[in-house]
């Protein structure tokens, strides 16, 4: 059960709500975000809402039998809006283009790369200045300093950053100089990172885990939501399968399913999906078919020589005209409405 509650609650009604929905043997949990107050009840499925919604400071009540509540459909009919500023969002009915490289490299990368996303309307920019490398002895990112000049240059050019953070200890430091936080695959379960995402008043991206099943990911956005953040992008990226002809298995049913079960935006990742760069354009196409609010994909100037991530790197050109295509597809996605 969700109850909204009315702004301005006194704490001496609040104290009653509680204490009367927990007479009918609900555990409660008060959360506030960005939005709005709630109370979330965990017990009983048949209580007759009608003995509490007469009650003082209740807005709405909505009887939500999903493990995770917050960001469930069946409450929040409504897709939510993620607004990033200077017009830039990521929502339905819309198609958001995030692109860059896997590893922020120099200052150099970093000019040319938004030169390119600007001559192709792009106005979000993917890239990681802390990366989770499988070998410690890989690149693993120019950390703050990369970050700060990242930012300095892209706030110039009027683009947003999209970034992971690996750590707790990471937040704060960060904090300022990105638009978007990226939670990777390898920590969609590090629910302490999560819940202090949900005390941040910036969007939060999750990604799908490896080996993650749908319900996990709507679980972890859950966490991050009851923590008070209702900035939440959801991400498909592919999971680990017996298959071994590509990187990972872009799992393009999780779009529809996402969508029907959350009210929140899905983006498609189909470098990480696939992981082989001639297929990145039809799995990203393929992704704005089967429903996505956006589509993130990596691209550097010379993908060869990337210091990560190369393979599923497609260079400017192959990018521009992605890009192209992503906005044509969806065009025609848009008459014919999905059901």
């Amino acid at each position: 059960m969700i109850i909204q509650l009315k702004k301005d609650l006194h704490s001496s009604d609040l104290e009653n709500l509680i204490g009367k929905i927990s007479s009918f043997g609900y555990k409660i949990t008060p959360v506030s975000t960005q939005v709005g107050d709630y109370l979330i009840g965990i017990g009983s499925k048949n209580i007759d809402i009608r003995k509490i919604g007469h009650l003082r400071g209740i807005q709405d009540i909505h009887m939500v039998s999903d493990d995770y509540k917050l960001v469930s459909k069946k409450w929040k009919v409504k897709p939510t809006v993620i607004e990033l500023g200077d017009g830039i969002a990521i929502q339905d009915g819309e198609m958001a283009i995030i692109a860059g490289p896997c590893s922020i490299e120099s200052e150099e990368q970093i000019i040319n790369v938004i030169g390119h996303l600007k001559e192709s309307g792009i106005k979000l920019m993917r890239g990681g200045v802390f990366k989770p490398r499988s070998s410690p002895y890989a690149f693993r990112g120019l950390g703050m300093e990369g970050l700060k000049l990242w930012y300095k240059l892209a706030k110039e050019a009027g683009i947003k950053i999209v970034t992971e953070v690996m750590q707790v200890s990471q937040i704060e430091e960060m904090h300022d100089y990105v638009d978007v936080f990226q939670v990777g695959a390898r920590n969609t379960q590090n629910f302490n990172l999560l819940d202090e995402l949900g005390k941040v008043d910036k969007a939060v991206m999750i990604k799908r885990g490896i080996s993650g099943t749908i319900e996990e990911l709507l679980q972890s956005a859950e966490y991050v939501f009851s923590g008070g953040n209702e900035k939440i992008i959801l991400c498909e990226r592919g999971i680990r399968t017996y298959e071994r002809a590509s990187r990972n298995t872009l799992d393009l049913n999780a779009i529809p399913i996402l969508k029907a079960k959350s009210h929140l935006p899905v983006v498609v990742d189909p470098s990480h999906g696939i992981g082989i760069r001639e297929y990145v354009p039809q799995m990203a196409l393929s992704g704005v078919m089967s429903g996505a609010d956006g589509i993130i994909y990596e691209t550097h100037e010379n993908p060869d020589k990337a210091y990560s991530d190369g393979q599923q790197t497609l260079n400017f050109e192959q990018s521009a005209l992605l890009a192209e295509q992503i906005r044509k597809t969806f065009a025609l996605r848009k008459t014919f409405p999905l059901l």
